[in-house]
């Protein structure tokens, strides 16, 4: 069933019953949303699986969680930076190893307003490659075993596709020409909306029991400017953390979590909050634009991606 009111409060984590048995993964899970999301899965009795490029903020992370939720908690980290290929497969290949059901894949991690054009270590321009590139390859290297587990995926987008182009700039995806940090932002989160869209649509035909979903956070608290942006951007999102257009981290983890844990969810749809211009507010299904599942351009950045991180999904 479709998820419940209470109070016009739109979803929150108390419609989450016992995960105990359950094993989550979130990718990018040391501070924010991320933190948020793992703190919340782990408190309804959750296995959580963190994903996270740096080791030393990981064991403090776990730290931070088990004083949170308990010695008892059930939390770990496998290494991985989605902005190195190589280590993604690395990463596939330890979980494919170490954890035997995948309830729900939480794409989350990303960089955003890369204020210089820089490249992966792969040769992507940073924010596509690891926002995108890095996921598709995960999300296809951990497929086997959500299919074994009827499991999910979640994508993390952001209201940012509305920006920039609103489609994606084959002729140039590395922006050797013109960069911008937000037009780079949001083809890269543009991008990562339209492969679970075109993976929602292969699901279909394939009679696949994974479930794949879209959601935003919002306007959060987070680091993500902070630690990326100009400083410009950084003062600017500054002065909004002091007015209602931001909301705390926690709420902004919210819609992740709905998509990970609750039934009833509408594939293509977009997840986050409904208060005002979405930024904030109850969560819930907001607004779609039809340019996020133009079916032409899915269908050739999937093959695109596909020839960029070396990897061809098996259905």
């Amino acid at each position: 069933m479709a998820p419940s009111k209470k109070e016009n409060l739109g979803w929150t984590p108390e419609q989450i019953s016992s995960l105990d048995g359950k094993t989550y993964l979130i990718t990018g899970a040391t501070s924010g949303t991320g933190y948020q999301a793992a703190r919340i899965l782990l408190s309804k009795g959750a296995e959580v699986v963190m994903l996270n490029r740096n080791p030393q903020k990981s064991k403090a992370t776990i730290d931070a969680l088990k004083q949170a939720c308990g010695d008892n908690a059930k939390i770990r980290f496998v290494t991985m930076n989605l902005a190195d290929l190589a280590t993604v497969q690395a990463a596939a290949d330890e979980i494919l190893d170490t954890v035997p059901k995948i309830d729900a894949l939480i794409c989350n991690a990303a960089i955003a307003q890369v204020p210089k054009r820089q490249l992966t270590i792969d040769g992507f321009e940073s924010q596509l490659g690891t926002n995108h590139y890095g996921h598709f390859l995960l999300c296809g290297r951990l497929f086997e075993r959500l299919e074994a587990s009827q499991g999910r995926v979640v994508i993390v987008a952001s209201l940012g596709y509305n920006l920039g182009l609103k489609t994606i700039k084959f002729t140039d995806m590395n922006w050797d020409k013109n960069y911008s940090p937000n037009s780079a932002y949001s083809q890269s989160k543009l991008a990562q909306m339209m492969f679970a869209y075109e993976l929602q649509d292969r699901l279909d035909r394939t009679k696949s029991h994974v479930k794949a979903y879209v959601c935003h956070p919002g306007s959060s608290a987070t680091s993500l400017i902070a630690t990326n942006g100009s400083g410009l951007t950084k003062a600017i999102f500054w002065l909004m953390t002091k007015t209602p257009l931001v909301q705390s981290a926690e709420k902004g983890s919210y819609p992740s979590l709905m998509c990970a844990t609750e039934d009833g969810l509408e594939a293509r749809a977009l997840y986050g909050p409904t208060g005002f211009i979405e930024f904030v507010g109850p969560v819930g299904k907001g607004t779609l634009n039809a340019h996020a599942y133009d079916k032409q351009v899915m269908e050739k950045l999937w093959s695109v991606s596909e020839e960029a991180t070396g990897f061809r999904w098996q259905f």
